[in-house]
Order: C-alpha cells, then sequence, then structure tokens
C-alpha cells in the first residue's frame, strides 16, 4: 500500500474538502463533501462527544446517504457549522427529496477550543457563518496544520491541527483519513521530537525522524494544555473514507476498526474528557470492498494525519502552547 497522489482523503474521487477559520477566535471549520451523496455511519469512543444528526448514522436508521459531513471547532457553539453547510447545499437544489423539497442531511461532530487564547467575545454566533464559507470554498486541495478546524486545537504538549493521509489498497481502491488533532493525550514522545504514530510514517511525511527508542510506558498526564484550562477541553474527530463499495454497517465497523489509529498516536486516548469519535464513508465509485482490510488501512491512514496535522501545525499571537515546528527547528 501507498499513498495516493495527493496524501489526502480528496485522492477519492468526488470528495472535496473546505476548510474556514478565524485566527481572532482561533477556531474554524472543516466540511467533507462530495459530487453525490454518500454512505456514512459513526463510531464514538470518548467520553465527552458533541455531534449534530448522528443517530440518523447506525446502520438500523432509514437514511440511506448523506450530504456532507462537518468537523467544527467551537465545542456546542460549533454545531452551528452544519446549519451554514446546510444553508450552502439548499443553494445548489442538494439534499433528501421530500414532495417538492430537498433537504441536505449534515452530521457532525465538535473539538473543544473555547479556552486556546483566541477571542470569543462573539455577539452572533459565528459557526454558521464559518460553515457555509467552508462549504463554499470546498476542492480538491486544501492545506492541513492550522486551518479548518485545526486552526485552534492543542495536544497535551504542542498545537494540534487538522490532518489528512491516503493509502491505495492493491485491488486500486483508495482509503484516507481527515482529523482534527485536539486530544487529551499527547502525540509525541518525552522530549516533543518523536510521534508516536512513526511507525507507521510514509516517505517522511512527518519529520522522518522515527520512533523514540527510549520510550517506554508513556508520559505522564502532566502537560503544557493543561495548565489554566479545564480537563475537558478536548477531542479528536475524524473522517475514514474509501471508493469501494461498503454498507452503512460496514462503514460502521471501518469507523470503529479506525480508532485504534487515534490509540497508536495519541497517548492516552479515549478517555472520558475527549469526545473521539471517527465518521466512516463509502463513496461507492468501485467495486465491492473487503472491509478487513479496509478497516486495517482506515487505522492505519487515521494514525498518519494525526501526526501529519501536528507537524504541519503553525505559529500564532495568542498561543498558549508551540508548535511541533517551533521546538524542533
Amino acid at each position: 500500500m501507498t499513498p495516493g497522489p495527493r496524501n489526502a482523503i480528496t485522492d477519492i474521487p468526488g470528495l472535496r474538502v473546505g476548510n474556514a477559520q478565524d485566527d481572532v477566535l482561533k477556531s474554524g471549520t472543516t466540511v467533507l463533501v462530495a459530487d453525490a451523496p454518500f454512505v456514512a455511519s459513526v463510531h464514538v469512543m470518548g467520553g465527552a462527544p458533541g455531534t449534530r444528526e448522528t443517530d440518523l448514522l447506525a446502520p438500523d436508521k432509514s437514511v440511506p446517504v448523506v450530504d456532507a459531513l462537518v468537523l467544527s471547532g467551537g465545542s456546542a457553539f460549533g454545531l452551528d457549522a452544519c446549519s451554514g453547510v446546510v444553508d450552502g447545499l439548499r443553494a445548489v437544489g442538494r439534499g433528501f427529496r421530500v414532495h417538492d423539497m430537498a433537504i441536505p442531511l449534515v452530521p457532525g461532530a465538535i473539538l473543544f477550543d473555547l479556552v486556546n487564547g483566541g477571542d470569543k467575545g462573539w455577539g452572533d454566533n459565528p459557526y454558521r457563518a464559518l460553515g457555509r464559507a467552508a462549504f463554499d470554498a470546498a476542492t480538491a486541495e486544501f492545506a492541513i496544520g492550522s486551518v479548518g478546524t485545526g486552526t485552534g486545537a492543542m495536544t497535551a504538549m504542542v498545537k494540534g491541527g487538522l490532518g489528512t493521509a491516503s493509502l491505495v489498497l492493491p485491488d486500486g481502491s483508495t482509503v484516507a483519513a481527515l482529523v482534527g488533532v485536539n486530544p487529551v493525550g499527547a502525540v509525541t514522545t518525552p522530549g516533543d521530537r518523536h510521534f508516536y504514530a512513526a511507525p507507521f510514517e510514509i516517505d517522511g511525511e512527518f519529520g522522518g525522524l522515527g520512533p523514540d527508542m527510549a520510550v517506554g510506558l508513556g508520559r505522564s498526564l502532566n502537560s503544557r494544555k493543561a495548565t489554566g484550562m479545564a480537563a475537558q477541553a478536548n477531542t479528536t474527530i475524524a473522517i475514514v473514507a474509501t471508493d469501494a463499495i461498503l454498507s452503512k454497517a460496514e462503514c460502521h465497523r471501518i469507523a470503529v476498526a479506525a480508532h485504534d489509529g487515534i490509540a497508536r498516536a495519541t497517548v492516552p486516548a479515549h478517555t472520558p474528557f475527549d469526545g473521539d469519535l471517527v465518521f466512516g464513508v463509502s463513496t461507492g465509485s468501485r467495486p465491492k470492498g473487503d472491509a478487513m482490510l479496509i478497516g486495517h488501512a482506515a487505522a492505519l491512514c487515521l494514525s498518519r494525519a494525526i501526526a501529519r496535522g501536528v507537524y504541519a501545525a503553525t505559529p500564532a499571537p495568542g498561543d498558549l502552547i508551540p508548535c511541533w515546528s517551533t521546538l524542533n527547528a
């Protein structure tokens, strides 16, 4: 398995990603949209999730496809980013048809970035506008790092970010991940030079430093992020996707498997204070896929995407903790 040409979720034909952010707010939104509605499911392993319309993604629910997925900062306020995406989809006539109405279906999830040094003294909730801007900006080429939902994200010791990665399977299908990285835990080993995801790195995509040969059972729960912050200020939210045909139940299984990618890249993962969540997506443009192999590849992509998002993060005025790139310049 090798990465696709962009090493991004948009290596899957028809998928587009849009980012919008407010640098003063230190927050933003990321949207995944496709040329046509797609099959999706979800699995939550964190103890503190924030979601919109995820119940309809259960395999036993009647909705067969959705129109977009949203990953947003802003905690509960950020769920309104989905409304902005709904507005954009409605404007172009997309949605589930009921008589003469088209109802866009846009599940979403949020991470907590409300105490990251940004100015949160807004009057009107800014996230609906950010959602619409992200939808309007959606394209196959997009930035990672301190953009979109990764704008104000933080890990235990260094800034978080938005990450992505892909793999092309032997049958020609593609598997990929998109993630907002904002966990309680650390993604770097003690010293903050090596990534826990290093064993899965391909072609130096996050520095090429290799595994930390000195690491043992992991690091202390003490962190820069915890200083002056609520313990609940966390969450890793992700999308894993493939172009192979999968059922809704199989999309759920690949989302379950992909959580291993969070656990391999983040120590600790899935804590009571994280809202760790993974959406599983199939665009179905290629023949039926092997759900076991796709799940394995999804976990690998998600580990790599987490490290790539942190590796690509950039410093900004008012940051509470440093970037990996600053510490390792």
